[in-house]
């Protein structure tokens, strides 16, 4: 049976004999055919009439809305209804069938059935389509494939397509495979730039370029409007300022995201039942593979919300950025695709001209925790045997494998354990796998496969409601169906997917999540499986702040429900821009606190509960400076969370002394109560290091503070807290510096006291270099040998004090004393002291500390 039917003659068809000739002699193409060229439905068509195709032809789209809608038109080409000769499948959908020989899969899926069959049994090629999207699967598994080919299928077949793709590097990643290029068949758009004033609202901006466009009078301007934003929060808000501005009886406005049921998605691809004009609101989900009838006008706000992860905090983030060139092209083009258009941007040309050629790889920027177990599974776990456009970056990768050690997935040795096969078998990312293999161990999957489905979906809550963060407010919503401010459909979408992860986890059997959910639960314990490096502890002082196991703030608004709760399991958490301020001037930057947007209450139990392994008890022994003393405790930690703190017992002698040297070294060595009678030891100590060296040794502040570990510790006996160091013999300590025959040595060359020609045996003061001896003047009459010290290196500097005791004169040369400086000091004193001797000639004098006796 021939597939590819005669019509419809679209583009595309002009290339389809050169690209299945390239893929008979070759395994692997790439074609670049712009939007409307056909290539998404016409290609697989051609490709299962060839010779080679045995098996079935695998298309992979990136967006489960582009797989259903290119399923159902290549049915309604080949006269067959779904789920047979062309099928899906999906997450939560598939409709295959034995005569299947086009399956259209989304990257999940393709992912899992490369894991399940690594040959690839029956399948004759897959079509990788869209792939300038740059998706995170869609890169793995293309890796993935082409390490398949290599190995194991040399004749699979291969084909990445896309639009504005740069096809040369995907070409020489392919095995510089052949390129073909289709021209395509764009009618003329016309581009209109209309700059958004500077504090105008985005979504008033928006509303009123979709009013203009469809008053607009041009011929090109005719037709039903696609109108571009960057998420379903900004759909809805744009939706609800046209309401009031357009007339229903006319304009039909519907929304178009992947969050939307298929049958509300369908409403917004399809003509209006009643004739009515529409105005589609859509996300980058409209860009590509889509053609949605009767669009010449499209608005282009110009933004998107893409995923970002932050590595260095743990955190992930939605981010609206400034959309690339090839995707604002992508989105032109949905004016061009049955007949001429235009195309509203709401940007100027000059900022049309810096747009970034094309979008960043999302390998690049995303949370690798899935790939990292796709990796691990795949027997290369840092991936370096891989081909790829752009290898997984190695610190994205290390975080992510520290995660999955952390939940039990990986090993040690970065092998997948027996828990971690059991998680992968579950199409949901591995955090919340986690949860639901634990929560089916604890006799909770009920609730477990509740929280996993509503963490997977959209929120539950609308309006005012949807501002707590309180995920239990959501499970009761579930539970209630007719509960006020909820989306039902979302609702409805919540328990089948529950009921769904209900049956997978508990191997296929029977159950309802839905139907065993208790009425009172407590999702706080479940949450804290998934995200045991998010428990919350709150902040001393605050009601809003806490601080996560991550080491990372995060904060809950004002008036949050969950507000003052000690602790919190933390499901979803905005990183934000990652930057604060300074409190005052000057201050150093903190990083602002992350976001919290959905919690529910834990207790310390739960947590330790939740965190298992990952809970570590510490002894902690060290100096606290605010008490001023040795602290022994022993904490149990969570990350950087405290759970526990008790006294410390069996602690070794070694923790007390290295506690208690860290509190010298802190406060100083006036700590050490016995250190103040040796400072005349230690001045003339420290006078013969500097001048003699080795081996007599430093024993300044400095040097003693260094070396505390060599001198003080053997001496600390059984100290253990700052009251105890009065204890130690600080003179003995340091006595062991000096070896024999230092001692004696030291009186010999640096004495405590010198004996001058009176007899006197007066003290030498070694705080100052060089020493000073401080003598008066009559007691070294007949004296012209200055002092010195150290075997002659270090001469005294002589203080001549008068009668009084006061200074009269400072020398290190006596003799020149005598003979100059003498005659004047006697000149000036003696006069003044009568009773002292004042001779003529001191150097013959006798040398008193007497006075004369009065006659």
């Amino acid at each position: 049976m021939t597939l590819l039917p005669p019509h419809p003659e679209l583009p595309v068809r002009a290339v389809l004999d050169q690209l299945c000739g390239a893929l008979d002699a070759m395994p692997n193409a790439v074609l670049v055919a712009p939007p409307g060229a056909g290539k998404t439905t016409l290609v697989p068509l051609a490709l299962a009439d060839r010779p080679w195709a045995t098996g079935r032809i695998v298309v992979l789209e990136p967006r489960r809305l582009a797989a259903r809608a290119a399923a159902r038109r290549m049915a309604e080409l080949t006269g067959t209804a779904v789920g047979g000769v062309v099928g899906y499948r999906m997450r939560g959908e598939t409709r295959v069938s034995a005569r299947t020989r086009i399956e259209v899969v989304t990257e999940g899926v393709l992912l899992r059935v490369l894991h399940a069959d690594a040959a690839l049994e029956g399948v004759a090629a897959i079509v990788f389509d869209e792939f300038h999207e740059r998706s995170l699967d869609g890169d793995v598994a293309l890796a993935f494939a082409l390490d398949v080919q290599r190995a194991l299928r040399p004749e699979l077949r291969l084909v990445v397509m896309s639009a504005t793709l740069a096809a040369e590097p995907v070409a020489r990643l392919l095995g510089h495979a052949p390129v073909v290029v289709s021209d395509g068949r764009l009618h003329p758009v016309r581009t209109e730039f209309h700059g958004t004033p500077a504090g105008r609202r985005w979504d008033a901006a928006m509303a009123d370029a979709v009013v203009a466009a469809m008053n607009d009078a041009a011929p090109d301007s005719a037709g039903d409007v696609l109108a571009f934003c960057p998420g379903a929060g900004e759909i809805a808000a744009v939706g609800r300022l046209l309401a009031g501005r357009v007339d229903e009886r006319r304009v039909a406005v519907l929304p178009l995201h992947g969050q939307l049921p298929a049958a509300d998605q369908d409403r917004a691809l399809t003509p209006d039942p009643a004739g009515r004009r529409k105005v589609v609101l859509a996300t980058s989900i409209a860009e590509t593979s889509l053609t949605i009838d009767g669009v010449r006008v499209v608005v282009d706000g110009g933004l998107a919300r893409v995923p970002r992860f932050d590595v260095a905090r743990g955190l992930g983030r939605l981010d609206t950025v400034r959309v690339s060139r090839a995707s604002a092209d992508q989105r032109r083009g949905r004016a061009g695709r049955q007949s001429p258009g235009v195309c509203h941007r709401l940007w100027t040309e000059a900022e049309d001209a810096r747009l970034l050629p094309s979008e960043q790889p999302e390998i690049t920027v995303a949370d690798l925790t899935a790939l990292a177990l796709d990796l691990s599974r795949w027997g290369d776990a840092d991936g370096t045997g891989l081909a790829w456009l752009d290898a997984p970056p190695p610190p994205r990768l290390a975080a992510a494998r520290t995660l999955l050690r952390q939940l039990g997935i990986l090993d040690d040795a970065g092998r997948t354990t027996d828990h971690g096969h059991r998680v992968a078998d579950l199409p949901v990312h591995p955090r919340l796998g986690h949860l639901l293999v634990r929560g089916l161990e604890r006799g909770r999957l009920a609730e477990a496969a509740m929280v996993a489905a509503l963490l997977s979906e959209r929120d539950v809550l609308r309006g005012p409601a949807a501002r707590s963060t309180d995920l239990t407010e959501r499970l009761g919503a579930v539970a209630q169906r007719n509960a006020r401010d909820v989306d039902r459909g979302t609702v409805a979408r919540v328990r089948a997917d529950a009921a769904r992860l209900t049956r997978m986890a508990a191997g296929g059997g029977s159950g309802s999540a839905a139907a065993d959910l208790p009425a009172a639960v407590d999702p706080g314990g479940l949450v804290a499986l998934a995200y045991p490096d998010r428990i919350g502890q709150l902040r001393a002082g605050s009601q809003t702040r806490y601080l996560l196991a991550n080491g990372i703030g995060a904060a809950l608004a004002e008036h949050d429900p969950l507000a003052g709760q000690a602790w919190l399991a933390v499901a979803d958490v905005d990183a934000g821009t990652g930057a604060g301020t300074g409190a005052a001037t000057g201050a150093a930057a903190r990083p602002a606190d992350a976001r919290i947007r959905l919690a529910a209450p834990l207790t310390a139990g739960q947590a330790i509960d939740a965190a298992g392994d990952a809970v570590r008890v510490e002894r902690l022994v060290g100096w606290d400076p605010t008490v001023g003393d040795v602290v022994a405790d022993e904490v149990r930690r969570l990350g950087a969370l405290v759970l526990g703190r008790s006294a410390a017992t069996d602690v070794p002698h070694e923790a007390w002394a290295t506690a208690l040297l860290e509190g010298v070294r802190r406060e100083g060595l006036e700590l050490l109560p016995g250190l103040g009678a040796l400072t005349g030891w230690r001045q003339r100590v420290d006078l013969l290091a500097r001048h003699v060296g080795p081996p007599w040794p430093g024993v300044d502040d400095a040097t003693l503070l260094d070396t505390l570990e060599r001198w003080l510790v053997p001496y600390l006996g059984g100290a253990r807290r700052r009251r105890d160091l009065a204890a130690v013999d600080v003179a003995a300590a340091l006595g062991a510096l000096l070896p024999w025959p230092l001692p004696t040595e030291l009186d010999r060359l640096a004495p405590e006291r010198l004996t001058v020609a009176s007899g006197s045996r007066i003290a030498v003061d070694y705080a100052v270099d060089p020493p000073v001896l401080a003598v008066k003047l009559q007691e070294l009459f007949g004296s012209t040998a200055t002092p010195r010290l150290a075997d002659g290196r270090v001469p005294v500097t002589i203080h001549l004090l008068s009668p009084a005791g006061r200074p009269v004169q400072v020398t290190q040369d006596l003799a020149s004393f005598w003979a100059t400086g003498y005659p004047r000091v006697r000149a000036e004193l003696r006069g003044r002291y009568p009773r002292h001797p004042w001779p003529d000639d001191p150097l013959t004098a006798r040398a008193t500390a007497r006075t004369t006796p009065r006659r």
